[in-house]
């Protein structure tokens, strides 16, 4: 019943418009897709499509930072999306090969002014892996306008590594770096990402850090948060443990008005993904 509610709370939220708000809210996702891959058996991306998409559906995020997409992924949501841009290059040879972070931004809220991929490596700018990886990693990024007020932000979305933890820190570090050197004048930041780190890591410690005093949103939510507190999942409904790996990051000029880590499940306790959706709503007003 509590995740019921706290479901329909945000479907309420994101359905309608508090009247006297001079901007609305921004909803942001996070949500780790799980690629597609036949070992997974009844877990395939094929048994839980729909239900993935349908969740993206009732939840109408206006920015979501995706993790693990293969281009079956990409092709199934983009057809069922059709409102969504999904921005980025697959991690392996820039183009479709591998795994994608997309960012799927709503162009009913926001107008794409540019947009890229870069490796969380040395070599950012070819396809590349960084320090003691196991795979390459990437972070999406995008510079929008809000249409209803022209309201500037820079999203990035990005995967740290799962088994490197030099290369978790290193990358945290890149991508602080990068977004120190590329945002615009009056722009609001917001980080999506599976960080494969704790809260109190070094490399949630670097991405909240003073330098860009970018807060989890858990942390800085107004409304006490909704849902469990891990985000890893396992395939499993009800998890005996779970760590939480995967955040939203405001920029300190944003309130957050709510947060959730929605435990969504279907029928015989079917979950979408082995990650629950981090769910924010965020405001930030004028231009």
């Amino acid at each position: 019943m509590f995740v019921f509610a706290a479901i329909m709370s945000l479907a309420s939220a994101a359905a309608v418009e508090p009247a006297a708000r001079a901007c609305p809210p921004i909803r942001a996702m996070s949500y780790n897709i799980r690629l597609d891959i036949a070992s997974d058996g009844p877990n395939r991306w094929s048994e839980r499509r729909d239900q993935f998409i349908e969740q993206i559906r009732l939840l109408r995020p206006a920015i979501l930072g995706l993790q693990e997409v293969v281009a079956v992924q990409k092709s199934d949501l983009g057809s069922a999306l059709p409102g969504y841009s999904f921005l980025g290059v697959a991690r392996d040879d820039g183009a479709s090969a591998g795994e994608y972070s997309n960012l799927a931004v709503d162009r009913s809220v926001f107008t794409i002014r540019s947009s890229g991929t870069f490796w969380l490596s040395p070599t950012p700018d070819v396809p590349s892996k960084g320090w003691d990886a196991a795979f390459p990693r990437i972070a999406t990024w995008a510079h929008l306008v809000r249409h209803s007020d022209g309201h500037r932000f820079l999203a990035l979305n990005t995967h740290l590594d799962n088994a490197g933890k030099a290369a978790r820190l290193e990358g945290a570090q890149e991508i602080v770096r990068w977004l120190s050197t590329h945002r615009l004048q009056g722009e609001t930041v917001i980080v999506t990402g599976d960080l494969n780190s704790e809260p109190g890591s070094p490399p949630v410690e670097t991405l909240t850090s003073p330098i860009l005093g970018l807060r989890d949103s858990r942390a800085a939510s107004m409304e006490p948060p909704l849902g469990p507190t891990g985000t890893f999942n396992g395939f499993q409904a009800l998890p005996k443990e779970s760590r939480r790996i995967d955040y939203i990051l405001a920029d300190p000029a944003i309130e957050v008005d709510r947060y959730a880590v929605l435990a969504m499940h279907g029928e015989d306790g079917r979950v979408a993904s082995d990650h629950f959706p981090v769910v924010a709503d965020l405001s930030a007003c004028g231009p």
